[in-house]
C-alpha cells in the first residue's frame, strides 16, 4: 500500500482511536486470557456435514492452535508472512486462523465457489507463502500451487474421503508467544471482495481492526461468558470470521460452527446447544420463513434474537419474520472494508420503537452507529447532508480497513474525503434522544437512472415483495434507448402461485408512480447471489434485452 493512501486512513481513524480502546491489545493475548481465566469452559464447538459433534474448551483449542503454530514456523512463516486457505467451515480452519494470528502472519481465506482464475488472482496478489487446505480441496491447491511460484508449502488440514493421512503438526512444546512483541496493526486478514467485474481488491484488516469490531459487537449485544453464539455464513468472510468466531472469543463465551446453513437442523441446534445469538443474511431468513413448522417442538428460550445484514432486507421480510416466528430481528450494515458489522439497532429498544424502526420509513432501518464507529451521509463533494436527504454513506474509526493491497487509485477514491466512501446511498433520521438511525437505499452503481432520476431498486423491492404470490422480486435497472434505463421486475413466486406480467405491473402501479413502476417482468426460479447471500442484482440485466427499444407510455 503507499503512503499517501496509507495517511489518508490513518488521518479518519485516529478521529475515534485515541477514545476507543479494547480490553487485548492482539488476538494471541485474547486467547491466552481466557485460557487463564476460564480454561475448562467450551469455546468451539463444530458439527461436520454428517452432524458429527466436536467440542474444544479454551485450553484444547490453545493446545491445537500451538501445534499447529509451531508446524507454520517449521515452514518457515514469520510476522507479516500470507498464509493462503482452501477451506469451508470447519474446527481446523477456525485452529489455522488462530494459529497464523499467533504468529503475526496474515489469513488469506479463499471463497472456494470462485472461478479458477479469480482463486490463481488471489493467489498471486496476496504473495501467499504457504496454502492450507481441508482434505476435499487438497488436489485443487497442489494444482494451484504448481502455477503460483510464490507458495512454497501446501498443506493439507485434514484427511480427506480416501483416507489420506493428514499433515501432522509438530506436537512438541506449546508455543509460548510474547504477545507484547506482537503488533496489534499487524495484518490479520486480505477478504478479497468477490465483485462481478474486473479483478477483486484485497481488503486489509488488522489484529486491531478484528478486535475493535468484535469489542463493539460484544458489547451491543450484550454478550456474556455463559452465551452461545452460532455461525451458519461462510468463515471466508468477515460475517462469519468477526461475528461468530472472533466476538465469542472476545466475551469469554463460545460459538457453534455449522459446515452449511441447514433449515432443517437450524432450530434444532439452537435448542440443543443453548444459542442466545445467530448471524444471518436476508435470504436465510427467508429460508426459514419457507417451513416455519420446523420451529416447532424446540426450546428456545435461550435465543434473545437474529443479527440480520450483508444484504437487502425489505420491511416486508423482516415483518413476515418477526410476526409467524415471534423472534426479533437486529438489523445491521457494514462492509468487509470496515471490518463488518458499523452500525446496528439497538438491542434495548421497546417493541414499538423496534417496529416503528422497521417499517415506518419505507426501509427497515440498519440502525445506529455501534461503539468507536462514526457515520454520516455525504453528498459527491463530501459534504455531510442533514436528515431525511439521500447520500453516500461514509463511516470512520478504527473498524475502517487499512486500505486495498496495492491498489492506490481504489483507496484514493475511497478515501476521497478522510472518510471510507461505501458506494451505499442512504439517509437517516433522529429519535428524540438526538440518536441518528440510518437507512440504506441501495448500492450507487445500482441505482436505476431513468431519464437522468435516480430511483432506488430497495424501494421498488419492497412493493415488489408485498405483492400476494410473489416469493421474492428484485427491481433491475435495464438498457432503454428511450430513458436511457427502464424499471424491471425479476420475480420469483411461491409454489402454486399464477400470476403473470400484467398481473404484477398493475399491483406494482396502485403503489408506485408510473416513472418508478416495472414495465416489464421476468419470472425465473432462483435469483443469483454471493456466497455470503447478496443478490446480484446487475447480472439480471441482461434478462431484459428484448425491451430495450421499447417506449413505455403510462
Amino acid at each position: 500500500m503507499d503512503d499517501t493512501s496509507h495517511n489518508i486512513r490513518l488521518a479518519q481513524t485516529f478521529r475515534t482511536r485515541d477514545a476507543f480502546s479494547t480490553a487485548f491489545d492482539t488476538i494471541p493475548a485474547m486467547l491466552a486470557a481466557n485460557v487463564e481465566r476460564t480454561p475448562h469452559a467450551t469455546y468451539l464447538v463444530g458439527y461436520d456435514a454428517k452432524g458429527t459433534r466436536t467440542a474444544f474448551t479454551y485450553r484444547e483449542f490453545a493446545d491445537r492452535v500451538s501445534r499447529m503454530a509451531n508446524g507454520l514456523v517449521g515452514l518457515g512463516i514469520k510476522p507479516g508472512d500470507r498464509v493462503a486457505t482452501f477451506a469451508a467451515n470447519h474446527v481446523e480452519t477456525v485452529i489455522a486462523y488462530f494459529a497464523a494470528w499467533t504468529l503475526g502472519a496474515c489469513v488469506v481465506p479463499v471463497n472456494m465457489t470462485e472461478d479458477d482464475d479469480r482463486k490463481k488472482f488471489i493467489l498471486e496478489n496476496s504473495n501467499a507463502k504457504v496454502l492450507l487446505a481441508l482434505g476435499e480441496y487438497m488436489e485443487s491447491a497442489v494444482a494451484f500451487a504448481e502455477e503460483v511460484p510464490f507458495i512454497a508449502h501446501v498443506v493439507q488440514l485434514t484427511s480427506n474421503e480416501a483416507g489420506n493421512a493428514a499433515t501432522r503438526w509438530n506436537s512438541g512444546r506449546i508455543l509460548n508467544s510474547q504477545f507484547s512483541t506482537l503488533n496489534s496493526q499487524a495484518e490479520a486478514l486480505i477478504v478479497y471482495t468477490s465483485g462481478t467485474t474486473g479483478a477483486p481488491k484485497g481488503v486489509v484488516l488488522t489484529q486491531s481492526n478484528l478486535l475493535a469490531d468484535a469489542h463493539a459487537l460484544a458489547e451491543w449485544n450484550a454478550l456474556e461468558p455463559d452465551h452461545r453464539t452460532k455461525c451458519v455464513l461462510p468463515i471466508h468472510h468477515v460475517n462469519g470470521i468477526v461475528v461468530t468466531v472472533i466476538t465469542p472469543m472476545y466475551a469469554g463465551a463460545s460459538t457453534v460452527l455449522n459446515t452449511r446453513f441447514s433449515p432443517s437442523h437450524f432450530w434444532e441446534r439452537i435448542a440443543t446447544e443453548r444459542v442466545r445469538i445467530v448471524s444471518v443474511v436476508p435470504t436465510l431468513l427467508a429460508f426459514l420463513l419457507e417451513n416455519p413448522a420446523l420451529r416447532e417442538g424446540h426450546d428456545l428460550e435461550s435465543l434473545s434474537h437474529i443479527i440480520c445484514g450483508a444484504g437487502p432486507l425489505t420491511v416486508e421480510l423482516a415483518r413476515q419474520f418477526e410476526e409467524t416466528l415471534g423472534i426479533r430481528v437486529l438489523h445491521g450494515y457494514g462492509l468487509s472494508e470496515t471490518t463488518c458489522y458499523s452500525s446496528m439497532l439497538p438491542l434495548a429498544l421497546t417493541t414499538e420503537e423496534h417496529q416503528r424502526w422497521m417499517r415506518d420509513f419505507g426501509f427497515p432501518s440498519i440502525g445506529v452507529a455501534i461503539p468507536g464507529c462514526e457515520m454520516a451521509i455525504h453528498d459527491p463533494e463530501g459534504n455531510a447532508l442533514p436528515p431525511s436527504t439521500r447520500g453516500e454513506i461514509v463511516i470512520c474509526g478504527p473498524t475502517v480497513m487499512e486500505g486495498y493491497f496495492n491498489r492506490p487509485e481504489a483507496n484514493a477514491e475511497a478515501f476521497a474525503h478522510g472518510w471510507f466512501r461505501s458506494g451505499d446511498e442512504g439517509f437517516f433520521e433522529k429519535d428524540e434522544q438526538g440518536r441518528e438511525f440510518f437507512f440504506i437505499t441501495g448500492r450507487i452503481k445500482e441505482l436505476i437512472i431513468r431519464g437522468g432520476v435516480n430511483l432506488s431498486p430497495f424501494e421498488i423491492d419492497e412493493v415488489l415483495n408485498g405483492i400476494g404470490g410473489v416469493k421474492c422480486g428484485l427491481a433491475v435497472g435495464f438498457e432503454n434507448r428511450w430513458y436511457g434505463e427502464e424499471v424491471g421486475a425479476y420475480v420469483v413466486l411461491e409454489e402454486g402461485a399464477a400470476l403473470d406480467a400484467e398481473t404484477i405491473i398493475a399491483a406494482a402501479r396502485e403503489h408506485l408512480p408510473f416513472h418508478k413502476s416495472p414495465k416489464a417482468v421476468v419470472f425465473g426460479t432462483e435469483i443469483p447471489v454471493t456466497s455470503t447471500g447478496k443478490y446480484q442484482r446487475n447480472k439480471l440485466k441482461a434478462s431484459f434485452a428484448e425491451w430495450k427499444d421499447v417506449q413505455f407510455k403510462s
